[in-house]
């Protein structure tokens, strides 16, 4: 008989169709039943000795909330028998208000009674509030902005397997090594019985950063070439692109595109479809520019945009691009074609747009010193910095970063131009709010930056003194100085501060309304009885109708 080995996931949810991700232990056939008789089934497909399925769900009533169930081969096995949590639902869309709940940077928490040495995990703690209230105001869409699990610091149980599998001599050590292991950080992630219950029951939205795969992954052209020199990189990448495909990516489409899919198609149609998905992530390696993890999703007139920052990026210092050109331009067009259509522009790209100024100018000033712009020694040095201090954000692509900031204007302005345009990220390791200003006046649209992590992740005080400075004019004029040196143009877009920084486990949350748009900031606390809540600490309207 088969088993949920892990799932279910609800993940595209629209006004009539979703799509739920599931794991079973064996091939089978997987199906979801609602309490109003929609229903989808799918056979399952294996990758590596594990078997999957993604079921469509059709003929859902738009504006609803059903509970459903999941069978494996006829045998229910979702909800779990003597679950604590209310019976996970599907809530097809309602176009009038939108709210986008988003974050990044979440390691696992740890097992029950172990002490959590990071603090609260906030999607835990949202979890939790949610079931205690399942008819309470809750999410649309999580946005999971990277670093969904973290494949070279893993945990002391991961460690512990790692070690009986193949010790931890030989490299990559502690770190994963294969898709085996992968499977091991979705498991110990997605099994927390808090996570497991609030992913099947609000929908998600995912894209990876650099933890997904390796801390710094695609800094530069010369930390690829070292990375491709060793024994263990090959099998890691392609190991972590495989997974990534199977557990986060499939999920984020739609079912008329995941029906377009060819590769989809290919890994259903055979037994096997290993050796498929390993010859599309070696594709992914090879030519990135053929590959596209970028995705568009549409919640009524709210336009959701989540970039693929890592694996598009162009390495060649004489043409550095966080985006490669037809990326780019896949961007452009989806960005401008929301005239009449959109009300709100969110653009999900997990390292932030807008940085402390300090932090901004060391960045592009390192840039300038990897071009050559100060010569060969300058070169050298700028390229350790670069990897030793992670200076890779969008300032340190600086044609990308104004090729950004002019789009963002051009979609903000003009007759039929959205209510705001709002650049969602992560990474950091704290929250904060940045409004840039044009000169000469700005866009039509309010335009913000946004930033949102850790879900679950520590926070060094170096980070946090770090980026207070950074927002400081001490540190600004600081900044300048960098500037200079590296003989950078000064970008002509100036931002301010103007919420923030927090530090600490945080989730934000977007109500989009009509024309109107308000941010919530939520915090993981101690609730003194050994449990957690969540604290809102920042709540401000956006844009008015």
């Amino acid at each position: 008989m088969a088993r949920l080995r892990l799932g279910p996931l609800l993940r595209y949810v629209d006004g009539s169709s979703a799509t739920v991700w599931v794991e079973a232990s064996r091939p089978c056939t997987a199906e979801v039943r609602c309490a109003d008789g929609a229903r989808g089934t799918a056979r399952t497909f294996q990758i590596a000795g594990h078997h999957y399925a993604l079921v469509p769900v059709t003929g859902l009533a738009p504006g609803t909330a059903q509970t459903y169930e999941v069978l494996l081969d006829g045998t229910p096995v979702w909800p779990l028998p003597d679950s604590p949590f209310p019976p996970s639902v599907i809530r097809t869309a309602d176009p009038e208000v939108v709210r986008v709940t988003f974050g990044s940077c979440r390691w696992a928490a740890p097992p029950v009674g172990e002490k959590d040495p990071v603090g609260p995990d906030a999607l835990d703690t949202l979890a939790a509030r949610l079931a205690a209230a399942p008819d309470s105001e809750r999410p649309d869409v999580l946005l999971l902005l990277g670093d969904q699990v973290y494949a070279d610091e893993t945990s002391r149980a991961i460690r512990d397997r790692i070690a009986s599998r193949r010790g931890l001599a030989d490299p990559p050590g502690s770190q994963v090594a294969d898709y085996e292991e992968y499977t091991w950080l979705y498991h110990e992630s997605w099994l927390d019985p808090e996570i497991r219950w609030l992913l099947s029951t609000v929908p998600s939205c995912m894209i990876f950063d650099d933890h997904d795969i390796i801390d710094d992954w695609n800094t530069s052209a010369s930390w690829l070439a070292g990375m491709r020199a060793t024994a263990w990189w090959r099998e890691r990448l392609l190991s972590g692109l495989m997974s990534y495909w199977v557990h986060q990516h499939l999920g984020n489409l739609s079912p008329a595109e995941l029906a377009a899919d060819p590769l989809y198609a290919a890994v259903r149609e055979t037994p096997d479809g290993t050796d498929v998905l390993r010859a599309y992530a070696a594709q992914a390696d090879t030519h990135p520019a053929s590959v596209r993890w970028s995705y568009r999703r549409d919640f009524g007139r709210v336009r959701v945009v989540m970039l693929d920052t890592r694996a598009a990026r162009v390495l060649d210092e004489d043409g550095r691009a966080m985006l490669d050109p037809a990326e780019a331009q896949w961007l452009r067009e989806q960005a401008l074609g929301t005239r009449d259509t959109c009300d709100h522009l969110l653009i999900g790209t997990s390292l932030p747009w807008l940085l402390p100024h300090l932090v901004h100018d060391a960045e592009a000033w390192n840039a300038a010193l990897c071009r050559g712009e100060r010569g060969a020694r300058w070169g050298r040095f700028g390229e350790n910095l670069r990897q030793r201090a992670d200076l890779e954000h969008w300032a340190a692509f600086p044609e990308s970063f104004e090729a950004l900031a002019g789009l963002v204007a051009e979609a903000g302005t003009g007759p039929g131009a959205p209510a705001s345009v709002c650049v969602l990220s992560g990474d950091v390791h704290h929250a904060y709010v940045a409004e840039p200003e044009w000169p000469g006046g700005g866009p039509d649209a309010r335009v913000l930056q946004l930033t949102c992590s850790p879900v679950h992740n520590s926070v060094p005080l170096s980070v946090k003194l770090g980026f207070r400075f950074g927002w400081s004019g001490l540190g600004r004029a600081l900044g300048r100085r960098f500037a200079r040196h590296g003989r950078n143009h000064r970008t002509a877009l100036d931002w301010r501060c103007t919420g923030g920084p927090w530090f600490g486990n945080q989730l934000m949350t977007l109500t989009l309304r009509g024309r109107s748009a308000s941010l919530r900031l939520d915090q993981a606390r101690p609730d003194g009885t050994g449990k957690a809540r969540l604290t809102t600490v920042e709540e401000s309207s956006l844009t008015t109708s």
